[in-house]
């Protein structure tokens, strides 16, 4: 026989199996992953298409520049996350703004806009459980984002360049790319980029600055998780100051000049606040305090950005100061699963205020108990239930989410409410919970069915006979 003839079956199976291979690895990543798109909304009661499924952010890496001539902001988002499914693609929150280029795992990737949705397709599919680097460069002038109750979120700038990033609850969205859902919890790195003159402050601890050229990096580092709609950014010409609690904890406080004179008295109690705050809730959660205190009319309401709450200056009082502390361990640490559950962060931080103020002995809590429950506002609608997504922060979700937890403690007694205040926040620690969570710990805590509570004052229609 040709021996030519006799070989040549065996070379073509070698040659088409070695094809094979080749498009096994070109065609999927990791010995052949076939990924879906993951979701491009996680179905929130108020806001379904706000964050993205498929994937988990563990760290925000955020390097930013900010011109406050122009008002741009040029951007560079570099997102570590780990998928939990098999990812073809995969969608990131962003409004507005310029993308210039997307790159996974230093590979440039596609990507299309579609409203607040960037949806970005990586050239392999990314195996689940694998851990991956998303990088975003993007630029604009980020926008202002008024919510359905009228109050203005996002990117507020004031005359002259000052600038303030906050993003409760979707407007974080407008300064930087991410899953903008309160479930996905991450770490954080800021570096913002400024002319000289101009100080950047944000969440967490000040993690050294560089001067080149007139302008000034300013970098801020969060090591505990945080939900987006929590992160800070305040650019303007402050007076930052360090100070610590007894125990030791850094309080950083920044302060516009306007300001310095008549909010000096209260940010000097701030760390007796948290102290005060940790003998009743627990430890503090976080490995820095502090407070930003801007003029009036800079930003409509105070917020409880983690680690460093945002005031205007008609906003800064002794109250408001624990209201925004409280939601530290209320909001921040133990945060909600969805953004039907916020009554339990402002619930807490309004007993907060309470419980300060009986302590203080200005108002005992019964007597503030009583006169939120003679305030027609509070019984629009039950707690536990905002019937639409401008409702979320109306009266109800504060006042008579309070009256929930004080007649918890009435049917408990003091002892056991405090072990549930405490066990609470220890349990939930750095993560997020539900009401179906926090009711079924209470009942557990305590030994006792609640139904009845939960039925009247937590989820019941219309106000009871008697408080």
């Amino acid at each position: 026989m040709d021996p030519h003839v006799s070989r040549r079956p065996s070379l073509l199976r070698t040659a088409l199996a070695l094809l094979l291979v080749a498009a096994a690895a070109t065609g999927c990543a990791g010995g052949g992953v076939r990924g879906t798109p993951g979701a491009a909304g996680l179905r929130d009661p108020y806001f379904p298409r706000l964050g993205n499924g498929g994937y988990d952010v563990r760290h925000y890496g955020l390097d930013l520049r900010y011109d406050p001539r122009s008002g741009r902001l040029h951007g560079t988002a570099e997102l570590t996350a780990r998928a939990t499914q098999d990812l073809s693609a995969f969608h990131l929150d962003l409004r507005g703004m310029t993308v210039k280029s997307v790159t996974v795992d230093g590979a440039e990737a596609a990507a299309n806009r579609a409203g607040t949705e960037l949806t970005v397709r990586p050239r392999r599919d990314i195996g689940k459980g694998a851990e991956f680097r998303a990088v975003v460069r993007y630029a604009g002038v980020p926008q202002t984002v008024t919510d359905a109750d009228s109050s203005e979120e996002g990117w507020l700038r004031a005359p002259g360049g000052d600038a303030l990033g906050v993003g409760e609850p979707v407007g974080s969205m407008a300064w930087f790319p991410g899953n903008h859902h309160p479930a996905d919890k991450a770490a954080y790195d800021i570096t913002v980029t400024v002319p000289d003159g101009y100080e950047a402050v944000s969440n967490g601890e000040p993690a050294g600055r560089r001067t080149k050229g007139g302008r000034t990096a300013f970098t801020w580092r969060s090591e505990e998780p945080m939900a987006s709609y929590l992160a800070l950014l305040a650019i303007g010409d402050f007076r930052v100051a360090t100070t610590r609690t007894a125990a030791g904890l850094p309080v950083v406080t920044a302060v516009d000049p306007a300001a310095a004179e008549r909010s000096s008295a209260l940010l000097r109690r701030i760390p007796r606040i948290v102290e005060w705050g940790t003998e009743k809730f627990g430890p503090y959660p976080f490995s820095s305090a502090g407070a930003v205190v801007v003029p009036a009319g800079e930003v409509e309401y105070a917020l409880e950005t983690q680690t460093r709450p945002v005031f205007p200056l008609d906003r800064f009082d002794e109250e408001t100061v624990v209201h925004e502390l409280a939601h530290q361990w209320f909001g921040n640490s133990v945060t909600p699963a969805t953004w039907r559950d916020i009554w339990l962060s402002e619930s807490f931080a309004t007993y907060a205020e309470w419980m300060w103020l009986a302590e203080a002995g200005t108002t005992p809590v019964r007597v503030s108990f009583e006169e939120a429950f003679a305030d027609e506002e509070n019984w629009a609608f039950a707690p536990a239930v905002p019937p639409r997504a401008e409702d979320i922060l109306a009266a109800p979700v504060y006042g008579r989410g309070a009256m929930v937890l004080h007649k918890l403690r009435e049917a408990v007694g003091d002892d056991v409410f405090f072990r549930i205040v405490r066990g609470w926040t220890r349990t939930h620690r750095h993560a997020n919970a539900s009401t179906a969570d926090f009711t079924a710990y209470a009942e557990a805590r305590s030994g006792k069915d609640l139904t009845d509570l939960w039925k009247v004052w937590l989820y019941g229609d219309g106000k009871p006979e008697e408080p």
